[in-house]
C-alpha cells in the first residue's frame, strides 16, 4: 500500500494516525504473501502506540517525533513490565524488535532504532526451562478458577488453557460449539481460531485429544460465553477490550496463586503430555528419558499440539535432557 502523502509529512506520508501509519508502511515493506509477518508486527506496533498515548508515554501521534531517547524510555517501560511479571523477556524483546522494523518501514532508513533489544532491556532470555513451573497441580488451577469466578472474571479460561495447551488468544477466540461438536463426533478437537501467525484453515490442523478434563473445560467456557457469541467475546466487544476488562485484572490473581502468567498453564500441559507420551517426568521436573528416539517423538508431538511445529521450542516448556530441572 503506497504512501498517502509526502514522505516528509506527518507520519512520513502514511496518514495522520500513528496506529494506522505503522501497518500501512509494513504492508508496503513486505508486500503480498507475508500476511502473518505483517499481522504480528502490526499487533505489537499497536502496543507501542498505546504506550505513546498513555500517561507514561510521550503523548505523540507522529512518527517523525520518535527519536532514540524516546525508544530508550519505551525500553525502560518494558523492563518495568517484565519486573512486574506482566511481560516475559521474549515478549519485551519482540516488541522492541517490531518498533525497529516498523520505524525502518516508515522512515525508509535505519537511523532511529534500538541497536540491541536485549542490551536495551538489560534482560536476556533463556530458551531452556530449568526450574519446575507452577500450574501442574490441578487443585492449584481449581483454586485459581474459583477465585476468578468470585471476581466475576469467568471468561478468563484458565482451565481451558491448562487442559488443552492453548494460548490465551486461542482460548478467548476458540469456536466453542465447533470444539464441543468435534470432541463428541470426532474424538479430537482442532485448534484453529486465534492461532499465531494467521494459520487459520484446514490445511494446518492442530489436533488435541478431548480428555474428560478438556470436555469439562469446554463446557465451562460455553456456559460463560455471552449470549449470541460462539466464543468468549461478547458480540459488541473486541479482543483488546476483553484483555483490558477481564485479562488485565486477572493477572494479579494468577500471581496470587503462584503463576507468573497464563503461559505457565500452557507449559504445565506440555509437561503432563511429556510424561504421558514417554512414561517419564519432564526434565524440568527431574525426569530423564534415556530413549532418545522416544524423547524426540514426544517433543515432536507436543510441538504440534502447542502449534509451534519446531521441536527446539519445546525445551522452553519442559526442559532439556542436558539440564536436569528441580524436582517438584
Amino acid at each position: 500500500m503506497p504512501r498517502v502523502g509526502n514522505k516528509d509529512g506527518r507520519n512520513f506520508g502514511y496518514g495522520r494516525q500513528l496506529s494506522h501509519a505503522g501497518p500501512q508502511a509494513l504492508h508496503e515493506l513486505f508486500g503480498a504473501g507475508r500476511y502473518a509477518t505483517v499481522k504480528t508486527h502490526a499487533e505489537r506496533w499497536q502496543m507501542f502506540v498505546q504506550w505513546c498515548r498513555s500517561p507514561a508515554g510521550p503523548d505523540i501521534n507522529d512518527a517523525r517525533l520518535i527519536d532514540r531517547p524516546l525508544l530508550d524510555n519505551y525500553a525502560q517501560y518494558l523492563r518495568e513490565q517484565v519486573g512486574l511479571g506482566n511481560l516475559s523477556i521474549a515478549t519485551a524483546q519482540n516488541r522492541l524488535s517490531t518498533v525497529n522494523r516498523t520505524l525502518e518501514a516508515l522512515r525508509g532508513d535505519r537511523r532511529v532504532r534500538v541497536s540491541s533489544p536485549s542490551q536495551a532491556l538489560d534482560l536476556y532470555r533463556n530458551s531452556v526451562r530449568q526450574a519446575a513451573l507452577p500450574g501442574q497441580q490441578r487443585n492449584q488451577v481449581e483454586g485459581l478458577v474459583d477465585a476468578l469466578s468470585q471476581q466475576r472474571l469467568d471468561r478468563v479460561a484458565a482451565r481451558l488453557a491448562r487442559e488443552t495447551g492453548m494460548r490465551l488468544r486461542e482460548t478467548i477466540l476458540g469456536d466453542l460449539p465447533r470444539l464441543q461438536r468435534e470432541a463428541t463426533k470426532l474424538g479430537r478437537i482442532n485448534i484453529l481460531d486465534g492461532t499465531k501467525g494467521g494459520r487459520r484453515g484446514a490445511r494446518v490442523p492442530r489436533w488435541v485429544e478431548p480428555t474428560p478434563g478438556v470436555q469439562d473445560a469446554l463446557r465451562q467456557a460455553a456456559a460463560v460465553s455471552p449470549k449470541g457469541s460462539r466464543n468468549l467475546l461478547s458480540p459488541e466487544q473486541s479482543y483488546v477490550q476483553l484483555l483490558q476488562q477481564q485479562i488485565r485484572p486477572a493477572r494479579a490473581l494468577l500471581r496470587a496463586h503462584g503463576l507468573k502468567g497464563f503461559h505457565d498453564l500452557r507449559a504445565a500441559y506440555a509437561c503432563e503430555r511429556y510424561q504421558q507420551l514417554t512414561g517419564h517426568a519432564a526434565p524440568v521436573n527431574g525426569g530423564r528419558c534415556l530413549d532418545r528416539t522416544l524423547d524426540r517423538s514426544a517433543r515432536e508431538q507436543i510441538s504440534h499440539e502447542l502449534g509451534h511445529n519446531r521441536v527446539c521450542v519445546v525445551a522452553a516448556y519442559i526442559g532439556s535432557l542436558g539440564r536436569q530441572g528441580a524436582k517438584v
